[in-house]
């Protein structure tokens, strides 16, 4: 039943066309073997890793179905973070080029909620949306489901820990009986397989091995007295490592603050990524890690669902994995594409049960390492390789990245090299730096203007989230 070529799935010729214009050609594993049973209309349970392409395996499903002249909502998709919905969205609109005037609508929370009704209103082919703003839609009759033919439950594991059972048990009631129902998860859960039984009919189980191969990441296993040796070790790691880029894990979301707030005190780059954080302060840590301007980021398992970071050169388990399945899926985030990664584990001596666990799932013994010698914490802590600085402008005043690349290279102004990502928001623009130039680029910016005005200018330091 498997296919290895997009082609051989005989899409229609508009999908077909903009996939070989998109270099799609070989299909990943999760793609290969949904890909058909979806096309075919049969409801799908998928277990599949972040990175693996699952979006644009249920994405071409939904796309396929779609039909064009109907303005009502044909497909819903729930995400469990903002994140990873705008992630989903952006890819099923590249996907969708070609297919004439496809709406997709993103309603999360977090953003006002008069311009989603609004734009509702005129009607929307897909909507991709977390949880609870799609209930807050349907209670506010902004959006009806009667005539949805596909429902995706994607990182479902994630959306079940997070508490949406109700939720999503609430928003699948106003569905039509007679519809399909794709889920995709990393984790293959109790929670998952409850909802799936009430939800699901007759459904497809694909399972796909971790995509990553463990030749590109270098494994380390620590084991740990306390809390205390376990933050020193932490210390010894990142200092004998050198990482530009690392994500510590922790099990808990106040873990997670207390271990950033003492990396801080310690002089490294670190913000923390929890259930916690407003939107906004969620946006700015993400954007100012992917820009290398954070070189480390602390986060619970919840929290970071969705993050997709190019070239992560170490995940660090500061707290063993709650199972194997979850283990894999965390180390999975580095030694991508071709790069080589590192994985760091700490276990303290009560959890051998957990290692156990895991060298059966891994079918590979576990032996403890020394750490690094203490000496590796007199070394110096390196900064971030960048600075982020935040523009009060964006899409709403039609700032452009070409804008504030202009802005900051013209008239005697820091090299184009010196320039990293742009991040363009609604209604603000974020640039990162090279740390040496950062101060030169704010007062570039401060007293230029984009687009024959002046804006707001700041710039944004790991400390501004620890007022």
């Amino acid at each position: 039943m498997t296919q290895s070529l997009f082609s051989d799935l005989n899409l229609k010729a508009e999908l077909s066309q903009n996939l070989t214009a998109l270099d799609y050609t070989q299909m990943t594993p999760i793609q290969a073997q949904s890909l058909p049973w979806m096309l075919k209309s049969s409801d799908v349970i998928a277990q599949a890793e972040t990175g693996s392409g699952k979006t644009a395996a249920f994405g071409l499903c939904v796309l396929e179905k779609l039909d064009v002249k109907n303005l009502n909502t044909q497909s819903l998709i729930l995400c469990p973070t903002r994140e990873l919905a705008d992630q989903v969205s952006q890819e099923i609109r590249r996907l969708a080029k070609g297919l004439g005037n496809i709406k997709v609508l993103t309603l999360c929370g977090g953003t006002p909620f008069k311009p989603q009704a609004n734009s509702l209103s005129f009607g929307a082919h897909i909507v991709v949306g977390t949880p609870g703003r799609i209930q807050d839609h349907l209670k506010r009759e902004t959006l009806t489901l009667k005539q949805i033919q596909c429902f995706v439950l994607d990182e479902a594991d994630r959306m079940l820990d997070m508490g949406f059972v109700d939720a999503i048990s609430q928003i699948n009631n106003q569905c039509p009986s007679e519809k399909q129902t794709l889920l995709f998860s990393a984790t293959y859960s109790g929670k998952v397989k409850t909802i799936a039984k009430r939800m699901m009919q007759q459904p497809k189980v694909i399972k796909v091995e971790s995509i990553h191969d463990s030749s590109s990441i270098e494994q380390h296993f620590y084991e740990v007295s306390d809390a205390k040796q376990k933050f020193d070790a932490l210390c010894r790691i990142l200092l004998s490592s050198e990482a530009e880029s690392s994500v510590v894990f922790c099990n808990t979301k106040r873990e997670a603050q207390g271990v950033t707030d003492s990396l801080i005190e310690k002089g490294f780059s670190a913000l923390d990524l929890t259930g916690d954080l407003e939107q906004r302060e969620r946006d700015q840590t993400l954007i100012q890690f992917a820009n290398k301007s954070i070189s480390i980021l602390v986060a619970t398992d919840v929290a970071a669902r969705g993050l997709d970071i190019d070239n992560l050169d170490a995940v660090i388990n500061y707290d063993l994995a709650q199972d194997p399945e979850s283990h894999i899926h965390r180390i999975g985030r580095t030694g991508r594409a071709g790069n080589q990664g590192k994985a760091f584990t700490f276990y303290l001596p009560y959890e051998g049960k957990g290692i156990a666990l895991l060298e059966e799932y891994m079918k590979s013994p576990i032996k403890a390492e020394s750490l690094p010698d203490k000496e590796v914490l007199q070394r110096p802590v390196k900064p971030a390789l960048k600075q982020t600085l935040q523009i009060g402008g964006g899409k709403k005043q039609k700032v452009s990245a070409g804008d504030i690349l202009g802005a900051l290279t013209s008239n005697q102004g820091i090299a184009g090299k010196q320039v990293g990502k742009i991040n363009i928001g609604a209604q603000w623009s974020y640039v990162a730096v090279e740390r040496d130039v950062a101060k030169v680029a704010l007062k570039k910016l401060s007293e230029g203007k984009l687009k024959g005005r002046t804006y707001r200018i700041r710039l944004l330091k790991a400390e501004n989230f620890k007022d």
